[in-house]
C-alpha cells in the first residue's frame, strides 16, 4: 500500500453530523426518543444485559445511515440484540422516526432488542469485552476516495485487529461499497491479515443482506456494489 494510506487513523472517522437544521419533530426524536435508546459505555461490559428481555445473539452495525438496514435485520430475527452505531443525526432521526409515531417520540413502546450508540463506532468496540459479537455490518461506508484521507476509512490495518478481538471465533463480518476505490482498498488490507479468512467479493447481494437506499443509489448510478462475508477464525 502506499505510505499515505499506512497513517494510523484520527480521532474520529466521520464529518459534519448533520446536513441541514433539524425540523422540530427530528430535535423531540434526539431530546426524548434517543436517551431511551441509547447504549452507554457503563453497560458494555456486559452487553446482552442492556436490552430489555435476553437476547441469544449480539450483533453491531457500523454506520446504519437511514436505518433500513438495521430495522430490516431487527425484524427478522427479534430475538437478536442489535447496537445501531450512527453519528449523522439526519440518519439517526431517520430510524427513530420509524420506531415511533410523531407524538409518541418520550412515551411510545420501543423495540426492547435494539439499542443505538450514537458516537465514534470504535469507542464502542474498545468498551466491549472480547469475543462478545457474533455478527459486524459495515455496508456501504464513506469511502473517503482521497489518497490523503485513507486513513479515516473504517477498513484500516489497525482497526482490523479491534473488530476481529470482538467478534468470536467463527463470528462474521459483513462488508458492502460501491465505490471502485473503496473496493479495492478492502481487498488489499483484508488480504493483508490473518485473523480474518479470506473472502471474494459477491457481485449480486447474498440473501439474507436487505437491500439499503445506499446500494439502490449505486445501482441507479450504474456502479456495482461488492459484498464480503469476513469470518473470523
Amino acid at each position: 500500500m502506499p505510505e499515505a494510506r499506512l497513517k494510523p487513523p484520527p480521532d474520529r472517522l466521520y464529518g459534519r453530523q448533520r446536513s441541514h437544521p433539524l425540523r422540530p419533530r427530528q430535535q423531540r426524536l434526539l431530546e426524548a426518543t434517543l436517551p431511551r435508546l441509547r447504549f452507554s459505555v457503563a453497560e458494555a461490559g456486559d452487553p446482552r444485559a442492556a436490552f430489555g428481555r435476553a437476547v441469544d445473539g449480539l450483533w453491531l452495525e457500523i454506520g446504519f445511515g437511514g436505518g433500513e438496514h438495521t430495522l430490516a435485520q431487527h425484524a427478522a430475527h427479534p430475538d437478536t440484540g442489535l447496537i445501531g452505531c450512527e453519528v449523522f443525526e439526519n440518519g439517526l432521526c431517520s430510524l427513530l422516526g420509524r420506531l415511533v409515531p410523531d407524538g409518541g417520540e418520550q412515551d411510545a413502546p420501543l423495540p426492547e432488542a435494539l439499542r443505538i450508540w450514537d458516537e465514534d463506532a470504535r469507542l464502542l468496540l474498545r468498551a466491549l469485552p472480547e469475543a462478545c459479537l457474533d455478527r459486524v455490518f459495515l455496508l456501504f461506508p464513506d469511502p473517503w476516495p482521497k489518497a490523503r484521507h485513507a486513513k479515516r476509512r473504517f477498513v484500516h490495518p489497525e482497526t482490523v485487529p479491534l473488530v476481529a478481538s470482538r467478534l468470536r471465533r467463527g463470528g462474521e463480518w459483513r462488508v458492502a461499497s460501491d465505490d471502485p476505490t473503496y473496493q479495492d482498498w478492502v481487498s488489499a488490507v483484508m488480504g493483508a491479515q490473518h485473523l480474518f479468512g479470506p473472502a471474494e467479493p459477491q457481485r449480486a447481494r447474498p440473501a439474507g443482506w436487505p437491500p439499503t437506499r445506499y446500494e439502490a443509489k449505486a445501482l441507479l448510478a450504474g456502479r456495482t456494489p461488492l459484498y464480503w462475508s469476513f469470518i473470523r477464525i
